[in-house]
């Protein structure tokens, strides 16, 4: 029973439990800043919303990985990073692919009525984009398998792209704020992507993913960290036109720690400093949706 308990702790990434909701209640608080709607209920079924949705993806993600995985040869780094016990359970025989497409179906399906309580059209924006984001995770997982160009990562990290924006149609709807959130956060999403891949370099290469390091090598996705790194300072500063003074505050952190990853990568070219740049991302981008929070809070 602790054995298996581990194993769904690791399919589900739990020990980032909190990082999910939070990022999906940026959306939302965003929304709150500029339309009616307050209320605790509401917080409540998006959080509840934002973190099954999100583990149901995770889960997905190795659904489809499943065989691939298979290869794996450095369970103590990214995957350490990733899974607190270091494991993947599907292609370790720890949790059948049957449970697991049962765990997601079942994830789905209670997603799927919580987003059904909230009004319309909103509950059909938030459906919609839940559906485009398994569907983008499936194309990147298995288009980056074959690929000569970065078509698998351009399109496939749209999705998490689209996940705080379905946190703000919760409550209000399309319009230019959805616009300025989804160009402040998908360079972000492809930077963080790079150095992801980055650190797990020697993996894809066993595996044969054509990830940005196996096409482009080290040096050529310090770039292009850099380059989305830029892309996005850039965009931050035109999307705190629609923020607050605390988010300058905020978002000024989220650019030092965004800045240090990018030196660490440029000066190291390696999976080691990718796995020290990762955290910084990480911490980065949860102090933007915290930013955005307290912005309608303070």
């Amino acid at each position: 029973m602790k054995e298996t308990l581990k194993a769904y702790m690791d399919l589900t990434r739990l020990h980032f439990f909190f990082v999910w909701p939070i990022l999906f209640c940026a959306g939302l608080f965003l929304a709150f800043q500029y339309n009616d709607g307050f209320s605790w209920l509401l917080i409540i079924k998006v959080v509840l919303i934002g973190f099954l949705g999100f583990e149901a993806g995770l889960v997905l993600n190795d659904i489809v990985d499943g065989d691939i995985d298979r290869k794996d040869v450095e369970f103590d780094k990214l995957t350490k990073y990733w899974r607190v016990f270091g494991k993947r359970p599907i292609p370790q025989g720890l949790i059948t692919r049957q449970k697991a497409v049962f765990l997601f179906a079942l994830l789905v399906a209670v997603t799927t009525i919580l987003i059904f309580t909230l009004p319309f059209p909103q509950s059909l924006y938030v459906f919609g984009i839940m559906i485009v984001c398994y569907c983008l995770e499936c194309f990147y997982q298995v288009k980056k398998r074959n690929q000569n160009f970065p078509f698998a990562q351009l399109i496939g990290r749209i999705d998490f792209t689209l996940f705080p924006l379905a946190g703000y149609l919760c409550l209000g709807r399309p319009g230019i704020n959805v616009l300025l959130f989804a160009f402040f956060f998908y360079p972000l999403a492809l930077a963080h992507l790079g150095v992801n891949d980055i650190s797990d370099v020697a993996n894809d290469r066993v595996k044969e993913m054509n990830t940005i390091p196996v096409m482009y090598g080290m040096k050529g996705t310090a770039y292009w960290i850099l380059f989305f790194s830029v892309l996005h300072f850039g965009a931050a500063v035109i999307f705190l036109n629609v923020l607050g003074t605390l988010a300058i505050a905020g978002f000024t952190v989220g650019f030092l720690l965004i800045s240090i990853g990018n030196y660490v990568i440029l000066r190291g070219k390696s999976a080691d400093s990718g796995m020290k740049a990762l955290p910084l991302f990480h911490l980065a981008m949860l102090i933007y949706a915290i930013t955005i929070i307290l912005e309608y809070l303070i």
